[in-house]
């Protein structure tokens, strides 16, 4: 499928380093008087897949990298599972880039619109910037973020290879989403997830992207 191309943000930076210190310096974002931290990315900035995130979690305000908690680790093993390595071949990062605090005792709450709008032309001049052949993005905050998509859910979109300004888009579930539901029956989130892991493999290889990847 081909989709619209995000508009670009106002302004551009000369380097990933740059953008990330200014997003540092940010104090008129809308979760920047939550005290919570700024978290941008993990992974090689020379890396040709991307996957983009939600908001950070506790672990993940607290260690100022995304994906490091459980969903982190349950993320790593399905990339590994195809012989994909996350601090090498992977670029993550976030479509909200602070924690957004939970209401009626929970540790954080999903991103609203506005928050994920005002974000959004930061993901874009990281998209721009890193130039990713391959985005993956993890559930519903992700697939608004970058494609605009709010009517289907994760669950019609997912598998879906979508096309944009050249690069290759596609929804997958959210691992936090295959922790609750760890049934690998087939039909599964889980079997399902493999399924997909194993398209983006055969597309990696076929954009020949495995040679293409610097250390």
């Amino acid at each position: 499928m081909t989709t619209n191309t995000p508009t670009q943000p106002q302004k551009t930076y000369p380097t990933v380093d740059t953008l990330v210190a200014a997003m540092h310096r940010m104090t008129d974002d809308p979760l920047h008087d939550t005290g919570s931290a700024m978290v941008i990315y993990r992974g090689n900035p020379a890396a040709k897949l991307m996957i983009v995130g939600e908001a950070p979690g506790p672990q993940e305000n607290k260690q100022g990298k995304p994906f490091v908690g459980p969903s982190g680790k349950l993320l790593d093993q399905i990339l590994a599972s195809v012989q994909l390595e996350s601090e090498k071949d992977v670029f993550v990062t976030n479509a909200v880039f602070r924690l957004p605090p939970g209401v009626d005792g929970k540790a954080v709450r999903k991103p609203t619109t506005p928050e994920i709008n005002f974000y959004k032309p930061y993901l874009l001049e990281i998209i721009r910037l890193i130039d990713p052949k391959i985005i993956l993005l993890t559930g519903a905050v992700s697939m608004q973020a970058v494609l605009n998509e709010t009517k289907l859910g994760i669950t019609k979109m997912r598998g879906q290879w979508f096309e944009a300004a050249g690069r290759w888009i596609m929804p997958i579930f959210h691992p936090a989403y295959l922790l609750r539901n760890p049934d690998k029956s087939p039909g599964s989130p889980k079997a399902l997830m493999w399924q997909d892991i194993q398209e983006v493999r055969r597309k990696y290889a076929e954009l020949g992207l495995a040679e293409s990847t610097k250390t």
